[in-house]
Formats: C-alpha cells, sequence, structure tokens
C-alpha cells in the first residue's frame, strides 16, 4: 500500500486504533468545526475590540480547527471541553455525548499530527496548545466552561485554563486524570526510545489496539507523532511563579497506573485558589477512558455547579 493510502487509512481507522486506549473504542466519524481561522495574532495582548476575533501569535491552523463540536446546543449555559492524551482524537470522545447533563455542549481538541490533520507537524509546545484552543474557545458565546484533560491533555487543558483566565474568559472548573501535577511532569526518557521498544511500552500501557500491534507500516506512520507528543509531556515546564487559577479542581487518577506518583499528584491542589479534590481507584493508565462513568459523574457534577448563565 501506498503512503497516501496509508494515510487515508489512518484516517478512517477507528479511534482505537490512532489512540489505543484498552476498551475506550469509538468510531471516528466527523465532527463539527468552529468557525475557520486561517490565522490569529496578537491574542491576550490587549488592543481588543468588540466584534474582533480573539488570536494568538501568528499560529496558522490552514483552515483546520484545534476545537471540534462533538453535541449539544450552540448556545449552551455549560460546555465542556475533552484534550485527548498523546495520540488521542477528538472523535474519541462522541460516546460521551449522551452522558452529558441537559444544555451542556460537549467539545474536543483535535492536535495537529493525527486523524484529520495528520499531514501536519505536531504542535512544538503544550503552550501552543493552549493558544490556539484559547483563541477558538474565546470566540465562543460566554457559557459556565469545564476543561477535562487526560495524561498530555491534562497539562494542556490546565495551560489553556491559564489562558482564559488570563483574557477575562476564566474556566469554571479543571478536571484532570492520570497527569502528575504542572511542575512534577517534566523528566523521563519514553520518547528517546528506540521505534520497537517505545511501541512495546505503548502496547503494555495498553495504548495500541491489539489488532494493529504487529501492522509494521502502520507503526512506522503513527510513532512519529505519538513520539513527538510524548516528548511534549516528557519536557514540560510551566512558568516560574505563574498566577493561580481561581477555578475549582478536580483530579482523578489509578492506582495500577504506573506513571502516577501520590505524591506528585497532590500538588495540582497548589494550581488553583479555589476548592480541589483527588478521586482515587483501581486500574491503569487508561482506566478512567476504558470504564469512564464515574470520570463523567464527577465532571458533570463540576459542570452543573454555580448559578445558571443569563
Amino acid at each position: 500500500m501506498s503512503p497516501r493510502s496509508r494515510v487515508a487509512t489512518a484516517r478512517t481507522r477507528p479511534a482505537c486504533v490512532l489512540l489505543g486506549c484498552g476498551a475506550f473504542r469509538v468510531g471516528q466519524g466527523p465532527s463539527r468545526r468552529i468557525n475557520p481561522q486561517q490565522s490569529y495574532e496578537s491574542f491576550g495582548q490587549g488592543g481588543h475590540r468588540p466584534g474582533e476575533p480573539r488570536v494568538v501569535n501568528r499560529v496558522r491552523t490552514q483552515g483546520r480547527n484545534w476545537v471540534r463540536v462533538i453535541s449539544g446546543e450552540e448556545r449552551p449555559a455549560a460546555r465542556l471541553v475533552c484534550f485527548p492524551h498523546s495520540g488521542g482524537t477528538a472523535a474519541a470522545y462522541r460516546d460521551w455525548s449522551s452522558a452529558m447533563p441537559a444544555g451542556t455542549q460537549l467539545l474536543a481538541v483535535q492536535y495537529p499530527g493525527l486523524a484529520d490533520r495528520i499531514r501536519e507537524a505536531p504542535a512544538g509546545l503544550i503552550t501552543e496548545i493552549a493558544s490556539c484552543v484559547g483563541a477558538e474557545l474565546s470566540l465562543l458565546d460566554p457559557a459556565r466552561c469545564v476543561l477535562f484533560g487526560h495524561s498530555l491533555g491534562a497539562l494542556a487543558a490546565y495551560e489553556t485554563a491559564r489562558v482564559l483566565q488570563a483574557v477575562g474568559r476564566p474556566a469554571h472548573g479543571l478536571v484532570v486524570s492520570g497527569s502528575l501535577a504542572p511542575g512534577q511532569a517534566h523528566g523521563g526518557a519514553m520518547h528517546r526510545a528506540g521505534d520497537a521498544e517505545l511501541w512495546s511500552i505503548l502496547r503494555d500501557f495498553g495504548g495500541i489496539d491489539p489488532s494493529i500491534a504487529d501492522d509494521q507500516e502502520l507503526r512506522d506512520l503513527l510513532l512519529p507523532p505519538l513520539r513527538a507528543y510524548i516528548e511534549l509531556t516528557e519536557t514540560y515546564r510551566p512558568a516560574a511563579g505563574p498566577e493561580p487559577l481561581h477555578c475549582q479542581v478536580r483530579c482523578h487518577y489509578n492506582t495500577g497506573d504506573p506513571l502516577m506518583d501520590p505524591a506528585r499528584v497532590e500538588p495540582w491542589a497548589a494550581v488553583t485558589t479555589g476548592r480541589t479534590g483527588v478521586r482515587v481507584r483501581p486500574g491503569g493508565h487508561f482506566g478512567s477512558l476504558s470504564e469512564p462513568s464515574e470520570l463523567i459523574a464527577d465532571i458533570s457534577e463540576v459542570l452543573l455547579e454555580g448559578p445558571a448563565l443569563p
């Protein structure tokens, strides 16, 4: 099969093939996009006039949006924005639609280098993800907004919450899973492993669907973006002395996750002046996603808290 055919195949594979997360398997159908922007400039730098889009410093999206509408009303009372893990796709959250509280719009982030953005280079920094996503979210009508992220996505959601707070659109809540706290997450050499070793590690974590574990061509296609996003996580360092968030933060992790260390998870409580909480349960790194009912219930509780918006 030609390289072009392999790209086409990767685009139409189920999301579990592209991101691999155990039983967290859903189809990768199309999702709606928020008004495409060809470029963003000067996001959060002042000089913004009403009616003009808030944007980031010259980040080209080539018409491919970061934020995808999975389900819900265009003018919701509440909005959930999901940030996938390394190699994750926006479409992986489609099965969450039926579990959302009434009046909630479900959005998910699509990283470059994966799914319908597979021809693009992966993001170079977690703060790049946050700036681009923050730019698109700022174009939406105000609504009670909760950010959720798993693993890499947890750090991207945190940085996005910082962006939104800085421009006067603070998140209502941040829910994270499978991630050490900012400032604790750097380190690790997984991204420097050889191809065969890295693929084996991801398979052992439940991150590679067994149906493609021995597919050499698909492995060669998917490993570069997977490695790039793992590197973002392992080399991430938050800004020194950042302004704390003011929203509530809830953290989930599983006791069987080899990437977790309770002492390095607890500092999530220090990123905010708001209420915090930790939920611990059995399972591996992808346990919260493969059986997400408890996680979704906790997120829904955060979505429903607080006064109704006008």
